[in-house]
């Protein structure tokens, strides 16, 4: 499992970005959210890396 908290804002950011945090279900700032780690949120993730911290990752 990864922890994943936005730590950035999503304004002024471009709408695919904002796109992949909604889909993370990252709504707010601050907010943190556990998510199984697989291929495709680990994309997600790298899409938004500047945005959000990642714990769990080994």
């Amino acid at each position: 499992m990864l922890k994943v908290t936005l730590v950035k804002s999503m304004i002024g950011r471009p709408e695919k970005h904002r796109r992949v945090l909604r889909g993370m279900g990252l709504t707010k700032l601050n907010r943190t959210v556990e998510l199984k780690d697989t291929p495709s949120i680990r994309g997600m993730v790298k899409t938004v890396s500047h945005l959000v911290k990642v714990e769990g990752e080994d």
